[in-house]
């Protein structure tokens, strides 16, 4: 891998992306989504998918956890975040430490 970065989404917000440098690909549905990523994961280090993608392939997003690349991160999509990242961030930091220590409202 050299450290490719690419981005999954739908609509206009990801060819922002293309001017930065990140390779675009355009899934109009949940299953063209999961067969793009299965196809560039090899390729790319790093994989940004719209929060509405990543939510429907949560289960499917789970294999990526085991390996150090690619890492796929969850950015909100045009329609605005709807808090799925955050959660995930939430999620992970627990696992790791054993506390929340991101978020924490005790």
């Amino acid at each position: 891998m050299t450290g490719k970065t690419a981005i999954i989404g739908n609509g206009d917000g990801i060819t922002v992306f293309k001017a930065a440098g990140v390779a675009t690909f355009f899934a109009e549905d949940e299953k063209k989504a999961r067969e793009i990523l299965r196809k560039i994961a090899k390729e790319y280090q790093v994989i940004f998918i719209t929060e509405n993608f990543a939510r429907l392939l949560t289960d499917f997003l789970k294999r990526f956890d085991e390996e150090p690349y690619p890492v796929v991160v969850s950015i909100p999509s045009e329609s605005g975040s709807q808090g799925y990242g955050i959660e995930v961030l939430k999620n992970a930091m627990e696992r790791a430490l054993g506390v929340d220590i991101l978020f924490n409202k005790d």
